[in-house]
């Protein structure tokens, strides 16, 4: 029983590792710089963007939104199957299978869609500087091409922080229940195959967020800060979880953790679709190669979900 506490140690130290390395590659790199780039270079940092925004697609769909459903659906679950030992009877039987059929999982994860849909609204509503109301020029093979104004008809991708703060948030709250997963599990085996599953997402992750703050124009500093607050995440929720298998304390934790991952998964959907997708596709060069470094991306991740 004294090595599985050791393992999943080990698994913290991996964690924190993998992220930090993933994620501040692009950063200290200055190849990954696509505003210096030209040519064939900045072709190859477009189609790396698309990639990873597949990977960011796959992570949303495959992984938080899955995995928020499933537990969602199980919490809701056991509530039924409580009401239903405190009040025995047909008809509270045939209420409660009835009520079952509601979709609470995708009310909650459109509820955290909405939330940040608001939030960005109310910034734009406020200050409209704060999320990027300003003129959004695109280069490419050294000429203009596209040169848009947030308050034109075409939309625009934002290249203020918020959006890039929300996705650092949404993927925190997830990282910090990927981490209590692990420190949750009850044998060596498990722990183990959980936590390499972790990894082998996480990194192309946590890469295409550092590239992402490369390509929004975060300062170094800032960025290598996003990036170490990030990495903290996983290891806090395995301590987090180390410390509730030493105690028994599992009362009506479950719910509000499903109901958070809910809500961060629908955060995340919206920074991948609204900010990610939109900014990496806007260009005119290649758009087959684009759509297969995208659909590649989000393959890889589809493939990583067999076992996470």
């Amino acid at each position: 029983m004294e090595t599985l506490p050791g393992v999943k140690i080990g698994c913290l130290f991996a964690l924190l590792v993998l992220t930090l390395l993933c994620g501040l590659t692009p950063i200290c790199f200055k190849w990954f710089q696509i505003d210096a780039a030209t040519g064939r270079h900045r072709r190859v940092l477009s189609l790396l963007g698309c990639t990873s925004a597949g990977v960011f697609l796959g992570a949303g769909l495959m992984h938080m939104t899955a995995e928020a459903l499933e537990g969602i659906d199980s919490e809701i679950q056991k509530f039924k199957m409580q009401n239903r030992t405190e009040r025995e009877g047909n008809a509270s039987d045939d209420a409660d299978s009835a009520q079952v059929e509601y979709p609470y999982g995708e009310l909650i994860i459109s509820l955290g869609f909405f939330l940040i849909f608001f939030l960005e609204s109310l910034a734009l509503q406020c200050c409209p500087r704060a999320a990027g109301g300003t003129t959004v020029q695109e280069e490419w093979g050294g000429t203009h091409v596209l040169e848009l104004h947030s308050h034109g008809p075409p939309p625009s991708p934002s290249k203020g922080p918020l959006r890039a703060l929300v996705l650092l948030l949404s993927l925190s709250f997830h990282s910090v229940f990927e981490g209590l997963a692990v420190g949750l599990q009850p044998t060596v085996a498990t722990t183990v195959q959980l936590c390499l599953a972790v990894l082998a997402h996480k990194g192309l992750v946590v890469f295409g967020v550092g590239l992402r703050l490369v390509q929004i124009g975060t300062g170094s500093r800032w960025a290598m800060l996003s990036i170490l607050s990030l990495a903290l995440m996983s290891p806090m929720g395995l301590i987090l979880g180390l410390a509730v298998t030493q105690g028994d304390s599992k009362g009506r934790q479950g719910l509000a953790q499903v109901v958070l991952e809910g809500v961060a998964a629908g955060t995340f959907l919206y920074v991948t679709f609204l900010e990610i997708l939109p900014r990496e596709l806007a260009g005119p060069e290649a758009p087959l190669a684009k759509w297969g470094c995208v659909a590649a991306g989000f393959a890889f991740m589809a493939f990583i979900a067999l076992w996470a």
